[in-house]
Protein backbone atom coordinates (compact mmCIF):
# COMPACT_ATOMS: atom_id res chain seq x y z
CA UNK A 1 0.00 0.00 0.00
CA UNK A 2 1.40 3.35 -1.07
CA UNK A 3 0.53 5.93 1.63
CA UNK A 4 1.32 9.61 1.12
CA UNK A 5 1.24 11.60 4.36
CA UNK A 6 -0.34 15.05 4.14
CA UNK A 7 -0.31 16.14 7.77
CA UNK A 8 0.45 14.49 11.09
CA UNK A 9 -0.05 16.20 14.46
CA UNK A 10 1.62 14.75 17.55
CA UNK A 11 0.15 15.51 20.98
CA UNK A 12 1.13 14.26 24.43
CA UNK A 13 -1.53 13.80 27.13
CA UNK A 14 -0.67 13.91 30.84
CA UNK A 15 -2.85 12.99 33.81
CA UNK A 16 -1.99 13.65 37.45
CA UNK A 17 -1.59 10.16 38.85
CA UNK A 18 -1.83 7.68 36.00
CA UNK A 19 -3.54 5.24 38.38
CA UNK A 20 -6.61 7.49 38.32
CA UNK A 21 -7.64 7.78 34.69
CA UNK A 22 -10.54 10.04 35.62
CA UNK A 23 -8.25 12.50 37.42
CA UNK A 24 -9.19 16.14 37.09
CA UNK A 25 -5.53 17.06 36.42
CA UNK A 26 -5.66 16.29 32.71
CA UNK A 27 -3.70 18.35 30.21
CA UNK A 28 -2.18 17.99 26.78
CA UNK A 29 0.53 19.60 24.70
CA UNK A 30 0.97 19.90 20.96
CA UNK A 31 4.53 18.86 20.13
CA UNK A 32 4.70 19.17 16.37
CA UNK A 33 2.74 18.92 13.14
CA UNK A 34 4.52 17.43 10.15
CA UNK A 35 3.72 17.76 6.47
CA UNK A 36 4.67 15.35 3.71
CA UNK A 37 8.32 16.38 3.46
CA UNK A 38 9.10 16.61 7.18
CA UNK A 39 7.27 13.34 7.88
CA UNK A 40 9.38 11.37 5.40
CA UNK A 41 12.57 12.42 7.19
CA UNK A 42 11.28 11.92 10.74
CA UNK A 43 11.74 9.18 13.33
CA UNK A 44 7.97 8.85 13.73
CA UNK A 45 7.79 7.74 10.11
CA UNK A 46 9.91 4.73 11.08
CA UNK A 47 7.79 4.17 14.20
CA UNK A 48 4.52 4.18 12.22
CA UNK A 49 5.90 2.82 8.95
CA UNK A 50 3.74 -0.30 8.91
CA UNK A 51 1.04 0.77 11.37
CA UNK A 52 -1.19 2.53 8.83
CA UNK A 53 -1.08 -0.52 6.55
CA UNK A 54 -1.91 -2.75 9.52
CA UNK A 55 -4.89 -0.60 10.48
CA UNK A 56 -6.34 -0.55 6.96
CA UNK A 57 -5.83 -4.30 6.45
CA UNK A 58 -7.17 -5.30 9.89
CA UNK A 59 -10.18 -7.57 9.47
CA UNK A 60 -13.45 -6.51 11.05
CA UNK A 61 -16.99 -7.88 11.11
CA UNK A 62 -20.02 -5.61 11.10
CA UNK A 63 -21.54 -7.99 13.64
CA UNK A 64 -18.60 -9.26 15.74
CA UNK A 65 -18.65 -12.64 17.44
CA UNK A 66 -18.65 -11.01 20.88
CA UNK A 67 -19.54 -7.67 22.47
CA UNK A 68 -15.90 -7.32 23.55
CA UNK A 69 -14.40 -7.61 20.07
CA UNK A 70 -11.40 -5.25 19.86
CA UNK A 71 -12.17 -4.12 16.30
CA UNK A 72 -15.59 -2.78 15.36
CA UNK A 73 -17.35 -0.87 12.63
CA UNK A 74 -19.02 2.32 13.82
CA UNK A 75 -21.73 4.14 11.88
CA UNK A 76 -22.54 7.83 12.14
CA UNK A 77 -26.00 8.33 13.62
CA UNK A 78 -28.49 10.76 12.04
CA UNK A 79 -32.16 11.46 12.54
CA UNK A 80 -34.48 9.98 9.88
CA UNK A 81 -34.45 12.12 6.77
CA UNK A 82 -31.17 13.87 7.60
CA UNK A 83 -27.81 13.51 5.88
CA UNK A 84 -24.30 12.89 7.22
CA UNK A 85 -23.69 16.60 7.63
CA UNK A 86 -26.03 16.65 10.63
CA UNK A 87 -23.69 14.39 12.64
CA UNK A 88 -21.23 16.28 14.88
CA UNK A 89 -18.56 13.55 14.87
CA UNK A 90 -18.69 13.33 11.07
CA UNK A 91 -18.43 17.11 10.71
CA UNK A 92 -15.28 17.23 12.83
CA UNK A 93 -13.68 14.38 10.88
CA UNK A 94 -14.64 15.93 7.56
CA UNK A 95 -13.20 19.32 8.51
CA UNK A 96 -9.87 17.60 9.17
CA UNK A 97 -10.04 15.81 5.83
CA UNK A 98 -10.80 19.09 4.06
CA UNK A 99 -7.99 21.05 5.78
CA UNK A 100 -6.13 22.92 3.03
CA UNK A 101 -3.20 24.19 5.10
CA UNK A 102 -0.99 23.06 7.95
CA UNK A 103 -2.30 25.82 10.23
CA UNK A 104 -5.90 24.86 9.50
CA UNK A 105 -5.15 21.20 10.28
CA UNK A 106 -3.44 22.07 13.57
CA UNK A 107 -6.39 24.18 14.70
CA UNK A 108 -8.97 21.46 14.06
CA UNK A 109 -6.71 18.73 15.48
CA UNK A 110 -6.37 20.78 18.67
CA UNK A 111 -10.17 21.02 18.86
CA UNK A 112 -10.48 17.24 18.45
CA UNK A 113 -7.99 16.49 21.24
CA UNK A 114 -9.85 18.89 23.57
CA UNK A 115 -13.05 16.93 22.95
CA UNK A 116 -11.21 13.67 23.58
CA UNK A 117 -9.88 15.03 26.88
CA UNK A 118 -13.45 15.37 28.15
CA UNK A 119 -14.00 11.61 28.05
CA UNK A 120 -14.17 9.78 31.36
CA UNK A 121 -11.27 7.36 31.01
CA UNK A 122 -8.43 9.37 29.50
CA UNK A 123 -4.94 8.05 30.26
CA UNK A 124 -1.57 9.61 29.60
CA UNK A 125 0.13 8.90 26.31
CA UNK A 126 0.67 10.09 22.76
CA UNK A 127 -2.29 11.12 20.61
CA UNK A 128 -1.58 11.21 16.89
CA UNK A 129 -3.89 12.66 14.24
CA UNK A 130 -2.82 11.85 10.68
CA UNK A 131 -4.20 12.61 7.25
CA UNK A 132 -2.83 10.34 4.55
CA UNK A 133 -3.75 9.38 1.00
CA UNK A 134 -3.69 5.81 -0.24
CA UNK A 135 -2.47 6.52 -3.73
CA UNK A 136 -3.11 2.97 -4.88
CA UNK A 137 -6.85 3.58 -4.93
CA UNK A 138 -8.04 7.04 -3.96
CA UNK A 139 -7.47 10.77 -4.34
CA UNK A 140 -9.31 11.57 -1.10
CA UNK A 141 -7.45 11.04 2.19
CA UNK A 142 -7.91 8.72 5.14
CA UNK A 143 -8.08 10.16 8.64
CA UNK A 144 -6.27 8.19 11.36
CA UNK A 145 -6.53 8.81 15.09
CA UNK A 146 -3.93 6.88 17.09
CA UNK A 147 -3.60 6.67 20.87
CA UNK A 148 -0.49 5.13 22.46
CA UNK A 149 -0.69 4.84 26.25
CA UNK A 150 2.50 5.35 28.23
CA UNK A 151 4.34 2.08 28.88
CA UNK A 152 5.24 1.57 32.58
CA UNK A 153 8.63 0.38 33.83
CA UNK A 154 10.59 0.89 30.63
CA UNK A 155 14.38 1.17 30.90
CA UNK A 156 17.39 1.21 28.61
CA UNK A 157 20.87 -0.11 29.33
CA UNK A 158 23.03 2.78 30.51
CA UNK A 159 26.64 2.17 31.57
CA UNK A 160 28.67 -0.16 33.77
CA UNK A 161 28.01 1.92 36.88
CA UNK A 162 24.29 2.69 36.56
CA UNK A 163 23.35 -0.38 34.48
CA UNK A 164 20.01 1.02 33.38
CA UNK A 165 18.34 4.41 33.09
CA UNK A 166 14.61 5.00 33.27
CA UNK A 167 12.78 6.07 30.14
CA UNK A 168 10.00 8.56 30.74
CA UNK A 169 6.90 8.74 28.54
CA UNK A 170 7.73 5.55 26.64
CA UNK A 171 5.18 4.45 24.03
CA UNK A 172 4.88 1.28 21.98
CA UNK A 173 3.25 0.44 18.66
CA UNK A 174 2.22 -2.90 20.14
CA UNK A 175 -0.96 -1.63 21.81
CA UNK A 176 -2.00 1.30 19.64
CA UNK A 177 -5.70 2.16 19.70
CA UNK A 178 -6.90 3.53 16.39
CA UNK A 179 -9.76 5.04 14.43
CA UNK A 180 -9.77 4.92 10.64
CA UNK A 181 -12.17 7.01 8.58
CA UNK A 182 -13.61 6.26 6.14
CA UNK A 183 -13.90 2.49 6.41
CA UNK A 184 -12.63 0.48 3.44
CA UNK A 185 -14.71 -2.76 3.43
CA UNK A 186 -12.89 -3.99 0.33
CA UNK A 187 -9.82 -2.76 -1.50
CA UNK A 188 -10.81 0.16 -3.67
CA UNK A 189 -14.17 0.71 -1.92
CA UNK A 190 -15.01 3.41 0.64
CA UNK A 191 -17.97 3.59 3.01
CA UNK A 192 -18.37 7.20 4.14
CA UNK A 193 -21.02 6.37 6.73
CA UNK A 194 -18.67 4.01 8.55
CA UNK A 195 -15.42 4.17 10.47
CA UNK A 196 -13.23 1.39 11.85
CA UNK A 197 -12.30 1.49 15.51
CA UNK A 198 -9.70 -0.68 17.24
CA UNK A 199 -9.10 -0.67 20.99
CA UNK A 200 -7.74 -3.88 22.46
CA UNK A 201 -8.57 -3.01 26.06
CA UNK A 202 -11.51 -3.12 28.43
CA UNK A 203 -11.78 0.67 28.65
CA UNK A 204 -13.78 1.95 25.69
CA UNK A 205 -12.02 5.30 25.27
CA UNK A 206 -13.01 5.88 21.68
CA UNK A 207 -16.61 4.77 22.11
CA UNK A 208 -16.94 7.33 24.89
CA UNK A 209 -15.29 9.94 22.68
CA UNK A 210 -17.52 9.30 19.65
CA UNK A 211 -20.90 10.06 21.17
CA UNK A 212 -22.75 10.15 17.84
CA UNK A 213 -21.53 6.83 16.45
CA UNK A 214 -23.45 3.58 16.82
CA UNK A 215 -22.24 -0.03 16.61
CA UNK A 216 -24.03 -3.09 15.35
CA UNK A 217 -25.08 -5.76 17.82
CA UNK A 218 -22.76 -8.77 18.31
CA UNK A 219 -23.52 -11.71 16.07
CA UNK A 220 -24.78 -14.00 18.89
CA UNK A 221 -27.31 -11.35 19.91
CA UNK A 222 -28.49 -10.80 16.33
CA UNK A 223 -28.85 -14.52 15.67
CA UNK A 224 -30.47 -15.04 19.06
CA UNK A 225 -33.13 -12.48 18.18
CA UNK A 226 -33.78 -14.31 14.92
CA UNK A 227 -34.16 -17.62 16.77
CA UNK A 228 -36.67 -16.08 19.19
CA UNK A 229 -38.58 -14.63 16.24
CA UNK A 230 -38.67 -18.09 14.65
CA UNK A 231 -40.16 -19.54 17.83
CA UNK A 232 -42.80 -16.81 18.01
CA UNK A 233 -43.69 -17.47 14.37
CA UNK A 234 -43.96 -21.19 15.10
CA UNK A 235 -46.39 -20.47 17.98
CA UNK A 236 -48.42 -18.10 15.78
CA UNK A 237 -48.71 -20.73 13.05
CA UNK A 238 -49.56 -23.44 15.56
CA UNK A 239 -52.33 -21.59 17.41
CA UNK A 240 -53.60 -19.30 14.62
CA UNK A 241 -56.46 -17.24 16.12
CA UNK A 242 -56.63 -19.31 19.30
CA UNK A 243 -55.93 -17.07 22.34
CA UNK A 244 -56.19 -19.84 24.90
CA UNK A 245 -54.34 -20.01 28.21
CA UNK A 246 -52.16 -22.79 26.77
CA UNK A 247 -50.92 -20.41 24.06
CA UNK A 248 -50.14 -17.72 26.63
CA UNK A 249 -48.23 -20.28 28.70
CA UNK A 250 -46.11 -21.19 25.68
CA UNK A 251 -45.43 -17.53 24.90
CA UNK A 252 -44.45 -16.86 28.51
CA UNK A 253 -42.14 -19.88 28.46
CA UNK A 254 -40.42 -18.46 25.37
CA UNK A 255 -39.85 -15.12 27.10
CA UNK A 256 -38.36 -16.81 30.17
CA UNK A 257 -36.14 -19.00 28.00
CA UNK A 258 -34.94 -16.11 25.83
CA UNK A 259 -34.07 -13.97 28.87
CA UNK A 260 -32.06 -16.69 30.62
CA UNK A 261 -28.26 -16.58 30.40
CA UNK A 262 -27.96 -20.34 30.95
CA UNK A 263 -30.58 -22.44 29.23
CA UNK A 264 -31.53 -26.11 29.26
CA UNK A 265 -32.55 -28.20 26.27
CA UNK A 266 -36.22 -27.29 25.75
CA UNK A 267 -37.36 -30.26 23.61
CA UNK A 268 -39.94 -28.15 21.77
CA UNK A 269 -39.02 -28.90 18.15
CA UNK A 270 -38.35 -31.97 16.05
CA UNK A 271 -34.98 -32.73 14.47
CA UNK A 272 -36.29 -31.58 11.08
CA UNK A 273 -37.58 -28.26 12.42
CA UNK A 274 -34.26 -27.52 14.11
CA UNK A 275 -32.25 -28.36 10.99
CA UNK A 276 -34.44 -26.08 8.82
CA UNK A 277 -34.07 -23.18 11.28
CA UNK A 278 -30.31 -23.76 11.63
CA UNK A 279 -29.90 -23.85 7.84
CA UNK A 280 -31.55 -20.42 7.56
CA UNK A 281 -28.98 -18.96 9.97
CA UNK A 282 -26.03 -20.77 8.40
CA UNK A 283 -27.04 -19.42 5.00
CA UNK A 284 -26.49 -15.91 6.37
CA UNK A 285 -23.15 -16.79 8.00
CA UNK A 286 -21.62 -20.18 7.16
CA UNK A 287 -19.03 -20.00 9.98
CA UNK A 288 -21.60 -19.23 12.70
CA UNK A 289 -20.22 -20.55 16.01
CA UNK A 290 -22.16 -23.10 18.07
CA UNK A 291 -21.32 -24.32 21.55
CA UNK A 292 -22.97 -26.11 24.44
CA UNK A 293 -22.19 -27.91 27.67
CA UNK A 294 -23.26 -31.44 28.51
CA UNK A 295 -22.72 -31.60 32.27
CA UNK A 296 -19.03 -30.60 32.65
CA UNK A 297 -17.99 -31.16 29.03
CA UNK A 298 -17.93 -28.16 26.69
CA UNK A 299 -18.25 -28.69 22.94
CA UNK A 300 -17.48 -25.91 20.47
CA UNK A 301 -17.97 -26.11 16.75
CA UNK A 302 -20.07 -24.55 14.01
CA UNK A 303 -23.83 -24.47 13.76
CA UNK A 304 -23.38 -26.06 10.31
CA UNK A 305 -21.96 -29.13 12.13
CA UNK A 306 -25.30 -29.85 13.81
CA UNK A 307 -27.07 -32.73 12.13
CA UNK A 308 -23.95 -33.50 10.09
CA UNK A 309 -21.09 -34.09 12.53
CA UNK A 310 -22.82 -33.29 15.84
CA UNK A 311 -25.96 -35.13 16.92
CA UNK A 312 -28.15 -34.98 20.03
CA UNK A 313 -29.92 -38.07 21.34
CA UNK A 314 -31.45 -39.65 24.46
CA UNK A 315 -30.88 -43.18 25.71
CA UNK A 316 -31.72 -44.83 29.02
CA UNK A 317 -32.80 -41.47 30.41
CA UNK A 318 -29.49 -39.79 29.59
CA UNK A 319 -28.62 -37.09 27.06
CA UNK A 320 -26.01 -37.91 24.43
CA UNK A 321 -23.93 -35.69 22.18
CA UNK A 322 -22.57 -37.83 19.34
CA UNK A 323 -19.65 -36.33 17.43
CA UNK A 324 -18.56 -38.08 14.28
CA UNK A 325 -15.42 -37.64 12.21
CA UNK A 326 -12.75 -39.41 10.21
CA UNK A 327 -9.94 -39.29 12.76
CA UNK A 328 -8.98 -38.33 16.30
CA UNK A 329 -6.14 -35.96 17.07
CA UNK A 330 -4.47 -35.51 20.46
CA UNK A 331 -2.18 -32.64 21.37
CA UNK A 332 -0.88 -31.93 24.86
CA UNK A 333 -1.55 -34.17 27.83
CA UNK A 334 -0.77 -37.70 26.66
CA UNK A 335 -3.18 -40.27 28.11
CA UNK A 336 -3.92 -44.00 27.79
CA UNK A 337 -7.08 -43.10 25.86
CA UNK A 338 -4.88 -42.57 22.80
CA UNK A 339 -4.16 -46.31 22.80
CA UNK A 340 -7.83 -47.32 22.63
CA UNK A 341 -9.35 -49.69 20.10
CA UNK A 342 -12.86 -48.14 19.97
CA UNK A 343 -15.89 -50.32 20.54
CA UNK A 344 -18.68 -50.38 18.06
CA UNK A 345 -21.47 -47.93 18.87
CA UNK A 346 -23.99 -50.74 19.35
CA UNK A 347 -21.76 -52.12 22.11
CA UNK A 348 -21.64 -48.74 23.85
CA UNK A 349 -25.38 -48.11 23.85
CA UNK A 350 -26.28 -50.66 26.57
CA UNK A 351 -23.73 -49.04 28.90
CA UNK A 352 -25.29 -45.58 28.70
CA UNK A 353 -27.20 -44.69 31.84
CA UNK A 354 -25.92 -47.68 33.83
CA UNK A 355 -23.13 -45.91 35.72
CA UNK A 356 -22.23 -42.39 36.75
CA UNK A 357 -18.86 -40.77 36.00
CA UNK A 358 -16.62 -40.21 39.05
CA UNK A 359 -17.20 -36.92 40.87
CA UNK A 360 -14.40 -34.38 40.58
CA UNK A 361 -12.97 -32.80 43.72
CA UNK A 362 -13.44 -29.45 42.03
CA UNK A 363 -17.00 -29.38 40.70
CA UNK A 364 -16.29 -26.23 38.70
CA UNK A 365 -13.75 -28.07 36.54
CA UNK A 366 -14.87 -28.65 32.97
CA UNK A 367 -13.52 -30.08 29.76
CA UNK A 368 -13.73 -28.67 26.27
CA UNK A 369 -14.07 -30.39 22.91
CA UNK A 370 -13.51 -27.71 20.29
CA UNK A 371 -13.93 -27.93 16.54
CA UNK A 372 -10.82 -26.83 14.64
CA UNK A 373 -13.12 -24.98 12.23
CA UNK A 374 -14.85 -23.02 14.99
CA UNK A 375 -14.88 -19.33 14.13
CA UNK A 376 -14.04 -18.03 17.61
CA UNK A 377 -12.88 -19.02 21.06
CA UNK A 378 -15.80 -17.09 22.50
CA UNK A 379 -18.57 -19.32 23.83
CA UNK A 380 -21.74 -18.64 21.88
CA UNK A 381 -24.69 -20.27 23.63
CA UNK A 382 -27.49 -21.16 21.22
Amino acid sequence: MDFQMQYLSFFVIHTDGEESAASSGKRFKHYQTLDEDTYEDSEIQKFLDDEFKRIVKRKVERNPNSAGAPTKIGRFMVEPGYELGSNQNYNLFQRLRDADSKERFIGIADELVRIYMDTSAVRGGAFIIALSKLNTYFDEPFLFLLKCDFEPKIARISDERNLISQVEMAISARSIKSIQYPHMPEEGMLEHWDLKIHQASHARYFEDFLKYVSYEKPLPEVMGEQVVEMVHQFIADKWQEDESSERREEENAVEVWAASEKRDLQEWWSQEQVEVAAAALVEQKPDLPFSFKLDSVTIKGLLADFGAAIHFAKHNGRYLAVIEGDSFQFDKGMSPVELLQPLDLVDIMPLIGTKQPPQEENPAQSYAVTSESAASDDEVPW
